[in-house]
């Protein structure tokens, strides 16, 4: 009889604690042992010439989210899911979003009824739109304690953004619940000033996008988010930093020892600005909030993720459709670039494009790339040590990586409901061939397998990660 239901071998493994030929073996969807010449499983699988990789761990994911403009978002968790794992991720972090006026408890009892539709396992932001006493008094430490850890805010848009008291006073009863907020961070005034002014001089088209929120109002919103944070001592993400002064921002807020880490895009660290200045209405296609910034801007994020800055890359999957009145031409091919709704999709490309531009090219090292992709946002969100590493004790989520095959990227290939990729035509070197969820496989290298419903919603517990330091900037401790 067999010691394991599935072995994989002759693979080049990146385990938690080493990178070398070890055969994985996997029984009852968990790893239970990394060695070498492990004996026979009921199921073996070559892996000779790949990479043997822990599924990837999107914690910036958006699915079944309605947009404040009306535009219909292009995944649900049916199809969203089946674009993660065909990208090699097996674990996604999505936003259940508070309605103003509404319950947040009701808000997220419902996003987990759409979520039963996903094909690999799922947690949730708790996205706080209306910080009522109802809600951070009662609802949140309830939730908090339910496995929701994570607390999303944004400080713009109409219909999201929260004043300095608000966010006062969520990242206050946060601390209190044991939950790690995450921001959005831009400067909300100053971008409906400037869009203003855009519009009265006739500066209209998409790449005005970028003029509308130049770097200084997320640097601005960062320094902000920062500040508040240290003062209150909550720990704290900054989801999409989009070039350096941004980053410079989160470096200075670390070396003074606060508890405060940051998050890139895939977008990022390959598109710039230029990419909204393509001919006609192609520029919408890769307008997102931040914006797409400099070249130098790019540059600057690898550098981040080299010296541990940034220590995440997400995909901020948030797709529309782009030939569709409904999506980006939501107001029509004339539309100024306030009325064009903002969202790239991304899940299916992110680890191809992380190890192609930064693995295959030298930036970035294997074991670098492990930890942005799966190892850190696992730990960083709570989802450690179950997801996240090639461990004995961890779920069996794991990918085999083709490090040579070259693709270029299409739409079809992302598995998703958009009708567009921004990414379209790029060649990337690096692949995934299969993804295996709890031991089963998922994605076959051209077909999802996995069905919706056989993903599950992970609770997470408490974690001394986003444990507060206890230490205030006066002798004052305000939460005793």
């Amino acid at each position: 009889m067999s010691d394991f239901d599935l072995v994989i071998r002759g693979g080049t493994a990146v385990t938690a604690a080493d990178i070398g030929p070890f055969d994985i073996g996997v029984s009852d969807g968990v790893i239970v042992a990394i060695g070498e010449r492990l004996p026979r499983g009921r199921e073996e699988v070559e892996a000779r010439g790949l990479l043997v990789l822990p599924g990837g761990v999107d914690s910036h994911v958006h699915l079944d989210q309605p947009f404040s403009s009306g535009a219909d978002i292009a995944d649900g968790f049916d199809s969203g899911t089946a674009s993660a794992a065909a990208g090699g991720t097996t674990t996604v972090v999505c936003h259940a979003p508070q309605v103003r006026g509404g319950s947040l408890a009701v808000a997220v009892a419902a996003y987990a009824e759409k979520a039963k539709q996903a094909r690999i396992d799922h947690a949730f932001h708790l996205l706080v739109n209306d910080p009522t006493p109802q809600v951070l008094e009662h609802e949140l430490p309830a939730l908090v304690e339910a496995g929701h850890r994570s607390v999303k805010i944004f400080m713009t848009y109409d219909s999201n953004r929260l004043g300095d008291a608000q966010i006062l006073q969520t990242l206050a009863a946060a601390r209190s619940a044991g939950a790690l907020v995450c921001v959005h961070a831009e400067h909300h005034e100053l971008i409906g000033w400037l869009t203003q002014a855009l519009l009265a001089a006739g500066l209209t088209a998409p790449r005005h996008l970028a003029w509308a929120k130049p770097m200084v109002v997320e640097r601005e919103a960062t320094h902000r988010i920062l500040a508040l944070a240290e003062a209150l001592d909550t720990p704290i993400q900054i989801f999409h930093v989009s070039g350096a002064q941004s980053g410079e921002e989160v470096a200075r807020a670390q070396a003074r020892g606060q508890k405060a880490w940051a998050e890139t895009c895939t977008q990022y660290l390959v598109l710039d600005e230029a990419d909204m200045d393509r001919p006609g209405f192609e520029g919408a296609k890769f307008m997102i909030s931040p914006a797409l910034r400099s070249v130098a801007d790019r540059e600057a994020l690898w550098q981040f993720l080299r010296n541990g800055v940034i220590d995440i890359v997400s995909s901020d999957h948030s797709p529309l459709r782009y030939d569709d009145p409904r999506g980006k031409k939501q107001h029509g091919e004339t539309a100024p670039f306030n009325k064009i709704p903002n969202g790239v999709p991304g899940l299916a490309a992110r680890l191809p494009i992380l190890y192609s531009e930064g693995v295959a090219k030298g930036r970035i090292d294997l074991r670098r790339f492990v930890d942005l992709v799966a190892t850190n946002p696992a730990r960083r969100f709570g989802l450690a040590p179950c997801k996240g590493a090639i461990a004995v004790g961890a779920d069996a989520d794991i990918v085999l990586f083709d490090p040579e095959r070259r693709v270029e990227l299409t739409n079809a290939l992302q598995h998703h409901g958009s009708d567009y990729t921004p990414y379209e035509g790029m060649t990337v070197q690096g692949y995934p061939t299969a993804t295996y969820q709890r031991g089963r496989l998922v994605f076959d290298g051209e077909h999802v397998l996995a069905q919706p419903g056989d993903g599950r919603l992970l609770a997470r517990g408490p974690y001394a990660e986003i444990a507060p330091t206890g230490h205030f900037p006066t002798p004052f401790d305000p939460f005793r």
